[in-house]
């Protein structure tokens, strides 16, 4: 071993994000000797807490990932994670810039009683048609996340009761306007909501594109105790799940190097051998487990020819700008009465008020033609009223606009040129609901596609890695082909996000190739 290097493993997991962390413990347990490699200074991938403000430098925000939703709950036991989870109470908020709001809660009577208040008894009846509906189908579809990926029709067979096996299939393969249509809101405003909050997050797509659906039942797999089917908050942020899975993988015995990029995994015949660092060291191991995405490991190895025409379709460029804040105090919503419950905590939906689906579409018309969206659609999160943990001695708050979406580049400038200026309307679209705003920033830590890429090392800054228009069997699969290669990132069956399937299912399939039993 050189500088914390082994020189040998029975395992080499390239990267430390969730997943791969997940794998490594797994197989660790197992017996293995594993060892993580990861390129950055720090573990976690995408799920990290940091003190990214420069002018606010003790300021701590989840600057990737924001909240855990998805993580079966199944697997947060296996690892004994006991991760501090904050149910969100209310977890959504959408204002208006009139006196009309929705605060949606724990108390569903209450919610109720708003939707027909400010929308209309058709908006709360559609509502409680679609949670009833899409709560069967996360029933339903749970075990499967944690099994090998099958096709959508084997899917909904095996898993799916036979009165939704028909609707399963619909909403994976369809589009996320096409599924909300069906339960019939007289409120457009609502139907945006959903669209954008589940349907097309993450995704490079606009609500028309088939496999949008599929993303809306993935966002809507929310399954961890206490949460009622809604993403919650970790305390000390998204960095606290990786350093819990960490501690999980060392306790095992599994080693975790950082500063340590891989140039390539080494390959000899049609069985690996091990990985070449940037540097030149090698570690030799007859398991490799990828945990970067399936665009990175292509560069990393030559894949069989199929699979690399595979990946190569797989290929989508991230819509997504993450806007990181330092906030001097917490906005004032002018819609909500001094009686209302706070919203802080919850995900803020900022929507374009006229017209908000025709809006959602204008926007992926703008992002395909390369435009900066004039009103793109915007989650607004604020956590440190739920987590205190996360501010400083002065303070300040972290906050962060999620805006989906925006092109790669805009068409004929750059980021560079771009950015100083779009963040500054966001943020007048910030005033418009909650004025002065602006006022309340102390710094920004924007990351563009390209700076998602840059940042966390995911290529084309496409947050989850793959598409989740890619469902199930249309993933970046398991097993490579090349003997003693596999991939486990979000890029794989079930889906992008945090939610830790991958990197299990992937150390189920290597301990039942080696026939070792997992412990």
């Amino acid at each position: 071993m050189t500088d914390g290097v082994p020189t040998r493993a029975d395992v080499c997991v390239i990267g430390a994000g969730h997943n791969a962390l997940v794998a490594s413990t797994l197989l660790a347990q197992a017996g293995l000797d594993v060892v993580a490699v990861e390129r950055d200074s720090v573990i976690g991938g995408a799920a990290r807490t940091e003190q990214p403000f420069r002018k606010v430098p003790g300021l701590r925000q989840s600057t990737g990932s924001y909240l855990l939703g998805l993580m079966p709950p199944e697997l947060e036991r296996e690892l004994d994670l006991r991760l501090p989870l904050v149910r969100r109470d209310p977890h959504y908020f959408l204002p208006t810039m009139s006196d009309r709001y929705l605060i949606m809660g724990s108390d569903r009577a209450a919610t109720r009683r708003q939707f027909v208040e400010f929308f209309s008894q058709e908006d709360a009846d559609a509502d409680d048609r679609l949670q009833a509906e899409i709560g069967q189908l996360r029933d339903d579809l749970a075990p499967a996340w944690l099994a090998p990926p099958r096709s959508v029709e084997e899917t909904a067979e095996r898993y799916i009761r036979p009165a939704l096996q028909e609707t399963f299939v619909e909403l994976v393969r369809g589009d996320v306007a096409s599924y909300l249509a069906k339960f019939e809101f007289a409120s457009e405003l609502i139907v945006a909501m959903y669209a954008v909050t589940d349907g097309i997050s993450g995704l490079h797509a606009g609500p028309d594109t088939p496999g949008s659906g599929h993303n809306f039942l993935c966002h809507n797999m929310c399954r961890l105790p206490g949460s009622d089917g809604t993403w919650m908050i970790v305390r000390g942020g998204m960095g606290t799940v990786t350093a819990t899975i960490a501690e999980r993988a060392r306790a095992a015995g599994a080693r975790i190097v950082t500063d340590a990029p891989v140039a390539a995994v080494d390959v000899t015949g049609s069985q690996v051998t091990g990985v070449t660092l940037a540097d030149g060291r090698q570690i030799a191991a007859s398991t490799i487990v990828a945990g970067c995405d399936p665009f990175t490991l292509s560069h990393l190895v030559a894949l069989p020819d199929a699979l690399h025409r595979h990946v190569d379709s797989l290929r989508k460029p991230g819509t997504t700008l993450k806007v990181n804040l330092a906030m001097r105090g917490l906005p004032d919503f002018t819609c909500l009465p001094a009686s209302a419950p706070s919203p802080f905590g919850s995900t803020i939906h900022l929507l374009e008020q006229e017209s908000p689906m025709a809006s959602v579409r204008a926007m992926w018309a703008d992002v395909q033609a390369g435009k900066l969206p004039d009103f793109p659609t915007i989650e607004w999160y604020l956590h440190t009223t739920a987590d205190a943990s996360l501010q400083d001695p002065e303070g300040h708050h972290s906050s962060a606009l999620f805006v989906q979406s925006v092109p790669w580049q805009p068409a004929g400038s750059s980021w560079e040129a771009e950015l100083p200026g779009y963040v500054e309307h966001l943020l007048s679209i910030c005033d418009r609901f909650a004025p002065g705003t602006t006022d309340l920033v102390a710094d920004t830590f924007p990351l563009t596609p390209p700076g998602i890429e840059a940042h966390f090392g995911i290529q084309h800054g496409h947050i989850h890695h793959v598409d989740n228009g890619f469902a199930l069997d249309q993933r970046m699969p398991y097993a490579t082909g090349i003997d003693g290669l596999y991939a486990c990132s979000a890029g794989c069956h079930p889906g992008g996000s945090v939610i830790g399937a991958a990197g299990h299912n992937a150390a189920k399939l290597i301990l039942a190739d080696l026939g070792k039993a997992a412990s």
